[in-house]
This record gives C-alpha cells, structure tokens and sequence, in this order.
C-alpha cells in the first residue's frame, strides 16, 4: 500500500467530512502502459483491461490511500487580557501538533483548517495590532497537518460529460440524489471554477474512495 497527496477545495473538503463526496475527477495526461511501457492516450486506455487501468493510475491503484492537502493555519497560542501568551483552546475543529517540520523551522500548537471558517490572528507578538489572516496554500500542507485520509475503492477513464447524475452527486453537488435535482448542473461550474473547461470534454481519471480514520 501505497500513499499520496492530494489537494483539494475547502467546499470539497467540506463534502468529504459529511460523508457526500466520495469521488473526485482529475485531468487525464498521457502515461505509459504498466508492461509495455509505451505511452498511452486516454481512449487507448479506456479499453485495456480494469487491471491495467488500475495500475497505470497516477495517483494510486485501489486499496492505496490518499492524504488530503487542504487550506490550513497554525495557532500557537492566545492572549489574555493582560497580553501574556496562553494556550489557545480549539474553539472549533483542530489537530495539535509538537514541534512539526515547515519551511525553515517549526510549528507548536494546533492546525486548523479554512474548510471551517475563517480566522484572524494577531499583528503583534503581545496581542495587539490589527487582525489578519494568515493561512497556508494547500500545497503547502505538510502530511503531518493533514486531517483526512482516503482509500481508494475505484479507478476508471472516462470522458467529463459522460458523468451520470449519481456521480455528480457523488462528487459532492446537491443534495441526497432527488430525480428533480440535476446534480450535473451543479457540477458544470465546479469544474469550471478549477480551470478546467466543462466543453473542451476532457478525458479524465475518476477516483472512487472512502474516508479511513487518519494514520499518524
């Protein structure tokens, strides 16, 4: 078993912690066949068996694991009234961390995560000063920070508009499937709103998983 990073929106995050999103479309990119070695374009690999399919994926075969970049912060510690430093206490979902690698030190304290809301530090060492934000680019997310885990259950390529509605709503759009709700439409911008281009009808690698409990 292998593991894997891998970035994704704080709205799809917030669809992973519910539970609703349990698929994820990725931009297909020429690799080479497992055996042969020659490369391979998606509508050649589409047709190989499920198996070659499974081990040509870059980002996994089934029963790997990924571990989810995510926007993230770091809170060492509050202020009290007098402006001495404190221990801050988690007011809303954290993970505390001793001593854990970034950039040229390292961070004390908790992470926490933009996926559940803004947050504001202070300026100035004693507290004072106005507020800001400060949180970190995904991509910079040490694996350390990470929260969530996934197993992947499923792998297979794909044109983008051959997504059925249950998968759309599997990629987190909407509501519990209601034959009312076309969850595509939903899922249309989200693409879109990644860089990606809903007409171009790219090929793409559909990743199923399941959330795990997170590994140390």
């Amino acid at each position: 078993m292998k593991e894997r990073p891998m970035l994704f929106a704080d709205e799809m995050v917030r669809a992973i912690l519910s539970g609703q999103k349990t698929q994820t479309r990725r931009l297909y990119k020429t690799v080479k066949h497992p055996d042969f070695g020659c490369e391979m374009a998606a509508c050649e690999l589409a047709m190989e068996d499920p198996d070659v399919i499974n081990r040509a994926c870059p980002f996994g075969r089934i029963g790997d694991q990924i571990w989810v970049r995510e926007t993230w912060g770091n809170v060492s510690n509050a202020f009290d009234d007098d402006g001495f430093a404190v221990d801050w206490i988690p007011n809303r979902p954290a993970k505390e961390i001793h001593e854990m690698p970034f950039g040229g030190g390292y961070y004390l304290g908790h992470v926490i995560y933009r996926a559940d809301g803004e947050f504001e530090w202070s300026c100035d060492d004693d507290g004072g000063g106005e507020p800001r934000s400060a949180w970190h680019p995904s991509i910079h997310m040490p694996r350390a920070a990470s929260r969530i885990q996934l197993e992947i259950t499923g792998i297979r390529v794909e044109r983008l508009q051959d997504i059925s509605n249950e998968d759309a709503v599997a990629e987190g759009i909407g509501a519990p499937l209601d034959i009312r709700y076309a969850a595509i439409d939903g899922f249309k911008p989200l693409w879109n709103s990644t860089g990606g281009n809903w007409d171009a009808n790219p090929w793409v690698w559909v990743i199923e998983f399941k959330r795990i409990e997170r590994l140390a």
